[in-house]
């Protein structure tokens, strides 16, 4: 069995999950690469990245590089003598860096690749349509998301999946594939599959607030699916009536359209319907520029649209 001596690279919340499983797993994380602490709220106050803090309460060090492919943190790097490098929600990684370690480097990517390459695969998935995603463990290569798959696991997406719900269920089951893929890779007991391109690949690609208004004049299905898509974060939005609205949560309610895509009525207490392509849509829970986040019935209570 192989002694393994791991690096483990990443930044947001969901790769905490994966560290943390491991290091309870016993494993043996003798450095953690992350992103520099960023300034943070009205102080400007710096602040640690998630995997950080994690990592400073357990003692483990921590290596922050501004330029990955810099001589000094190379050199400083291979100092670590670590022989697997696990990557997870981390940048793109110079050869010079992923080439290091003698078991490879191999990063856990929230889909079922090869679709959904790129940095928004839980997004995309849900806005999509799709009914079922996953995470998929591989050994990097040069061209980004697309080296040999080492394990995948699939997970269903229910039609009122939103993100943040998604997110949750796929960093729980990544952290466990990144501990069965570690298993595997100490014991050298794994077969690659190459990532094959029919030509029908959906891609993932990084979701920018331009990209996040809503478009009326589609399907309601289609609409509601990019609303959910977006929520909680960075969130759908869209300018009703000279106000700009943040838009979390809507429903389908079978109302044929028979108006203006955009088009919205309310009694002022309720409810809010605004009209798509073929049938209406129930906003449920928004957020008006400049005030919280809040349930229909209650921004009515205190709002007009």
């Amino acid at each position: 069995m192989r002694k393994l001596r791991i690096i483990f690279m990443g930044t947001p919340e969901f790769a905490v999950e994966s560290l943390k499983k491991l290091v309870e797993s016993g494993y043996n994380v003798v450095g953690v690469i992350t992103a520099p602490d960023k300034p943070k709220g009205r102080g400007q106050k710096l602040t640690f990245s998630p995997v950080k803090e994690f990592a400073v309460e357990k003692n483990i060090p921590v290596l922050q590089p501004t330029n990955l492919k810099s001589p000094e943190f190379v050199e400083e790097l291979k100092s670590y003598g670590a022989n697997l490098f696990v990557v997870v929600a981390f940048r793109m990684l110079p050869e010079v860096v992923w080439s290091i370690p003698e078991y490879g480097t191999f990063n856990l990517h929230a889909s079922l690749l090869p679709q959904y390459r790129g940095a928004a695969p839980i997004n995309w998935a849900i806005i999509n349509g799709e009914t079922e995603t996953g995470v998929t463990t591989f050994f990097i290569k040069h061209e980004i998301d697309t080296g040999s798959v080492i394990f995948q696991e699939k997970e269903p997406i229910s039609k009122n999946d939103n993100v943040g719900a998604l997110y949750e269920r796929l960093m729980r089951k990544g952290a466990k594939l990144v501990v069965k893929t570690v298993k595997a890779i100490e014991k050298n007991e794994y077969q690659l599959s190459p990532q094959l391109d029919d030509g029908n690949l959906k891609h993932a690609p990084k979701i920018f607030k331009e990209d996040c208004e809503i478009k009326w004049n589609q399907p309601a299905e289609k609409v509601r699916n990019f609303i959910r898509g977006l929520s909680p974060y960075p969130a759908a939005w869209s300018d009703i009536d000279d106000n700009h609205y943040k838009i979390y949560e809507v429903a389908k309610t079978k109302e044929k359209s028979s108006g203006v895509p955009g088009d919205f009525y309310t009694d002022e207490k309720t409810y809010l319907k605004i009209e798509c392509l073929d049938e209406l849509l129930s906003v449920k829970e928004l957020q008006q520029q400049g005030k919280k986040r809040m349930k229909i019935e209650e921004f009515l209570r205190g709002n007009a649209v």
